[in-house]
């Protein structure tokens, strides 16, 4: 069965802000709660439905790059299944966009079913990507720095709560007696504090270390975006590790330009090559490419090479190399020259009232290629 779109899950429009997001994805998670549903599996499927479409709407990298290449380009590393956590996944990882009273709401079993598990922060390398690796695809092995917890921390269970990772309030309202579960201010709702910090690590019990990882680069792949690798972040004692994030930087052709998967090259030819016509080699993303000229072409004609352009990251199709010919007029000539454009000014061939009546425009053309 084919996914829902995330915002229709959350029943937002895509120009939702954060808060809006949040506020939707609570809505829903409250009304499905398994709590509130007992043995009831078309709810918990809508709960981890809805925990997967915030999960991703959330985090601006991910939701930047659904935006732009939808549950396709969520696939591979960086992607996220709800329908692969399990429950105490679910409201470990979210449990604190219910606020400290959602226990309240399911009797103190919602909120929090055992010690968070804290997430390290991620790490941002820009990657700088040729032409031909864009073109292909490609293998980079990259070095950064990280941080690790440290060999030999040790733990010991959080005083304050007792390893529950949670602290439980009861307050006197004119309701009544209202019980409120929130994170243990000590820990930071882990359940653990560091008993035995190794000699060089900070007061985290991380240390900083240099890695060596070989990383896929796909085909087509355009400037600014952003390649997430699951696990590959910083890592933070007790938890999961963070991601690692490639902004992708094109390098610039000295020839060629690029306008999303087509390439673009101004090719300039002579006034006699444009009247009789001749060949000509271009430069490609792969090398060279000949071309024919047609006798008599006019400048500004647009000639099309299929394929030699760039794969689209999602499989599609290959983009197109368009050739803008441009006839060069030069702006000094001899006295022999001269005396030849003069004997041409007379003659009917060369006159601008000769043009063919269906000649289009450059602009025109160039719509037939976009």
């Amino acid at each position: 069965m084919a996914k829902r779109d995330y915002y229709e899950v959350l029943g937002v429009e895509k120009n939702a802000s954060a808060d809006e997001i949040k506020k939707a994805y609570r809505k829903l998670a409250i009304k499905y709660h398994p709590d509130k549903n007992p043995d009831d599996k078309s709810a918990e499927d809508k709960f981890k439905e809805a925990a997967e479409a915030y999960e991703v709407l959330s985090n601006a990298d991910k939701k930047a790059k659904y935006d732009r290449f939808g549950h396709q380009g969520m696939g591979g590393a960086g992607g996220f299944s709800g329908q692969g956590m399990s429950m105490d996944d679910i409201f470990s990882q979210f449990g604190d966009v219910f606020g400290d009273s959602f226990g309240s709401f399911f009797g103190g079993g919602g909120g929090r079913r055992g010690p968070r598990r804290p997430t390290g922060s991620n790490i941002r390398i820009k990657l700088k990507v040729s032409f031909e690796d864009i073109k292909k695809g490609s293998e980079k092995k990259i070095r950064f720095k990280r941080w690790v917890v440290a060999p030999g921390l040790e733990f010991k269970s959080c005083n304050t709560c007792g390893g529950s990772g949670s602290v439980t309030r009861v307050t006197q309202t004119f309701l009544g007696h209202m019980q409120t579960t929130a994170a243990c201010p000590s820990c930071g709702g882990t359940g653990q504090t560091i008993n035995n910090r190794p000699k060089g690590a900070n007061e985290q019990g991380l240390v900083q270390e240099e890695t060596e990882t070989t990383l896929k680069i796909p085909a087509g792949v355009q400037d600014g975006m952003q390649l997430s690798v699951s696990g590959k972040g910083n890592e933070v004692p007790g938890g999961v590790p963070g991601d690692l994030i490639l902004i992708i930087e094109e390098i610039a052709h000295p020839e060629l330009t690029r306008e999303e998967s087509n390439v673009y090259f101004d090719l300039f030819i002579s006034v006699p090559e444009a009247v009789l016509g001749c060949t000509a080699e271009v430069p490609t993303i792969e090398g060279k490419a000949k071309i024919t000229i047609d006798a008599g072409i006019q400048s500004g004609k647009v000639l099309k090479l299929r394929g030699k352009g760039f794969p689209d990251i999602n499989g599609y199709h290959t983009g197109d190399q368009l050739v803008r010919v441009n006839v060069f007029i030069p702006s000094k000539i001899n006295k022999e020259e001269e005396a030849l454009m003069k004997k041409l000014l007379d003659s009917e061939s060369f006159s601008p009232e000769n043009k063919p009546k269906k000649d289009r425009s450059f602009f025109d053309r160039m719509k037939d290629f976009i």
